[in-house]
């Protein structure tokens, strides 16, 4: 594989996000994709979206369910990038139409205050540079037809990103161990989904001290005023015209959204 090989790539993925057109997995066509080489397609992917006018303005976790990796074969979770474009408020309605084949995942959001900039970023380190926490609901999506993915597959398409919705109430971490809060997400106003903080990476918090540490391996730094969605907390919900999904969580509140067509 060469340059031009993931420019291609790249290229597609942003055309599919625009036709709102899935396309075949790429793995299918270069089943020797490297995890190196599909974040450098994520990047490019990224580039095109930013040349539009988006901005990042945060980082998502993946596959921060055991189950997941075990499926996909990999034993560590993914990230993606956050735009500006991709943020929904808290209560707001989201057209299908700007989606492919979206899912619906309760998680925690992280906001920092501080630099995550040390040589090995700990748990520790994410619990004083963190401002506060949100309750939030990733929009996931897939440009990869029918969510036939590998781990390169969802990397190079952004960790498999949509839209996400962060809930109004801020809550330190003072004295707050997010591995015990339990979580509900109600799907058109029916309980569906049951969760706790200790179903993404053992805790959340781990999940963000490996994002802090993958990024530094790769020369970047989590800055201050991200926001990071740390993972999912459940299994997904599908979302159809006319339906809304409301996410309530122990202590942190609540975040809904709702979808027309």
């Amino acid at each position: 594989m060469d340059a031009s090989d993931l420019t291609r790539f790249a290229d597609e993925l942003f055309r599919a996000d625009i036709d709102r057109i899935p396309m075949d997995p790429l793995t299918a066509r270069m089943p020797g994709l490297t995890t190196e080489q599909a974040y450098a397609v994520q990047i490019g992917y990224l580039e095109k979206k930013i040349t539009r006018g988006a901005h990042v303005i945060g980082k998502k976790i993946g596959l921060t369910s055991k189950a997941i990796r075990d499926a996909l074969k990999v034993d560590e979770p993914d990230f993606g990038c956050l735009l500006d474009t991709m943020a929904v408020l808290d209560g707001g309605t989201i057209a299908l139409s700007t989606l492919i084949q979206p899912r619906v995942e309760g998680e925690i959001c992280f906001v920092l205050d501080r630099d995550l900039d040390a040589p090995f970023v700990t748990e520790a380190d994410v619990l004083r540079s963190t401002a506060f926490v949100v309750p939030a609901l990733e929009i996931i999506d897939s440009r990869i037809r029918d969510w036939k993915i590998t781990l390169a597959d969802t990397i190079a398409d952004n960790a498999s990103s949509g839209m996400f919705v962060l809930g109004g109430k801020k809550t330190t971490l003072d004295n707050l161990d997010l591995r015990l809060l339990g979580m509900a997400v109600d799907h058109n106003g029916q309980l569906a989904v049951t969760g706790a903080g200790a179903a993404c990476f053992g805790n959340p918090v781990t999940s963000v001290a490996w994002l802090a540490n993958k990024l530094r391996s790769l020369g970047i730094v989590l800055r201050a005023g991200e926001v990071i969605l740390s993972g999912g907390l459940a299994a997904t919900v599908t979302p159809k015209a006319g339906d809304w999904v409301t996410m309530r969580m122990q202590t942190l509140g609540d975040v809904s959204v709702r979808f027309s067509a």
